[in-house]
Order: structure tokens, then sequence, then C-alpha cells
């Protein structure tokens, strides 16, 4: 980790997606002087891409395209909103420290459509339990003994109530762990899960223009990311103030009702 390098974010999944959407808005962020704090990136399951974000510094050139207003565009971001990627299967002990950071403030996380289960049978002690919600379970855990505050927590994954069932997840394993009731209660006040919607067609790595794209940048980039330039992110909290989102120009919505969007996305899609 950089000296000085403020760490306020960690993000479960290092895919596409994420680096294509979220990543994208707190680069943007940082870069217009509205956030101080950056991402530490979390592989969700055994194998994954850490070890190439950790090769390349953490950073990748990302492409968006498409209409904006009228106006053909083709924006070229060199994203450096990740400050460190981490594998909990193999860098354990530094994945569960930063659960004692109290810069801490915000957990993002797209683990697939599958990744939000409860499968019961793993333990307090694993070293990494096997299932999101569990590594999630532990996390907090390990925050709330440090009698740190809770998190604003973002799910970016494509099913219905994302935040509403990654609490419930959690909340089963607080009560299969034997987890004490002080615990639970910090979960419920100090923790603000919230159900979110994404929307943005991210294309990903462009192996028909990598060539292309390579010139362009001037070095090789094993991560490049391309999406749409079009975006909506629909969050069901208020958290404005702490993440300026709006402020900065993007299509982000906080509410209090992520459903009506939903609906309208899914009648649009489906028209």
């Amino acid at each position: 980790m950089s000296t000085g390098v403020k760490e306020t974010v960690i993000q479960f999944g290092e895919g596409g997606f994420l680096r294509g959407f979220v990543d994208y808005f707190f680069h943007k962020l940082q870069e217009k002087g509205l956030y101080d704090g950056k991402i530490v990136v979390v592989q969700p399951i055994e194998k994954g891409m850490c070890q190439m974000l950790s090769d390349q510094n953490c950073e990748y050139n990302l492409f968006l395209r498409g209409i904006d207003n009228g106006q053909v565009v083709n924006e070229h971001t060199h994203v450096t909103s990740i400050s460190r990627a981490l594998n909990p299967y193999t860098q354990y002990e530094e994945y569960i420290v930063l659960a004692e950071n109290p810069d801490l403030r915000v957990l993002v996380s797209n683990t697939t459509e599958a990744g939000i289960e409860y499968l019961g049978t793993e333990n307090l002690t694993d070293m990494p339990p096997k299932s999101y919600p569990a590594k999630l379970t532990q996390f907090l855990y390990k925050r709330y003994k440090a009698g740190l505050r809770g998190l604003i927590l973002l799910p970016c994954e494509l099913i219905d109530d994302n935040g509403d069932n990654l609490k419930k997840c959690v909340l089963q394993y607080a009560k299969l762990w034997e987890l004490e009731d002080g615990f639970t209660t910090w979960l419920e006040d100090e923790n603000d899960f919230c159900s979110t919607l994404v929307d943005r067609i991210v294309t990903g790595y462009p192996r028909d223009e990598v060539e292309e794209l390579t010139k362009q940048i001037g070095y090789e980039d094993k991560l490049i990311d391309t999406a749409e330039i079009f975006h909506l992110w629909v969050i069901g909290g208020h958290h404005e103030d702490e993440l300026p989102f709006q402020k900065a120009g993007y299509n982000i919505v906080w509410t209090d009702d992520v459903h009506p969007y939903k609906k309208r996305k899914v009648r649009i899609l489906n028209g």
C-alpha cells in the first residue's frame, strides 16, 4: 500500500463490470476533488484477477462509447481509484486486518447472481469462509469487536432486493455462529445495507480492438475495459453527503424505494 493512501472502500469483486462502473465513479469523484479515499479490491473466489491487477499497480484503462445528449462520445480514462488488490485465499491476514481500518466506510460487491447465498456450512474460524456473505459476516464481526462504526453497503449483484438479501444472510450467519446480541444490534443500527439497481452495458476486454487501443495508450494493459456511456445507479439510501455522485454529474438516484426503477427498466427492456 502506498504511504499516505487513505483506504475508504472495500470492494468484493474485481471483474469488468465493477471496474467499468463503480471504480470509474470513484475515480471521477477523486479527480473532481469531491472525495478523498481509495478502493481495496478483494477477490471473492479462489481464482480471479487480483494478481493481474497488482501486477499493473491496480491501474487500467477504460473506454466509454455511445451517444450522450445527441453527441457521439468516445471517452478514455486511466483509472487509478484502486489502491491494492487482495486475495483472501493467499493473503488472509492482510485482508482481515482491513476490518480494523477506521477510515473504511463503504462496501461494494458484485459476486454474480449466485454470490449472495447462505450455505450454512462455514465456520467463523475459516480462513476464509467459502461464501461471500460468510466472509462479510466474519469481516463485520472483526470490525464490531474493534469498536468501529459500521459501513454503507452497496451490493451490485443482479438480484431483487440485493441489500435486504445480503443482510438476511449475514444475520443467518450471526445466528449460526452464535454471535452475541450486541453484534446483531450493531449490524442493524450501524450498517446500511442498501438495495441497488445497476444499469450499464460493460463489454469488457476488447479482444478485437486490443492492438489499436494498445497503440493509443502506448503500452500493454491486460485489463483494458470497455462500456457504454449510458449509466444508472439507483441506491436505496441517502448518502450523497458522503458519496457526492450527483454533484459530480453522474446519473445516481438516492431513493427510499428501488422497486419502481426496476419495474421501469424491465418494462423498457421487454417493450
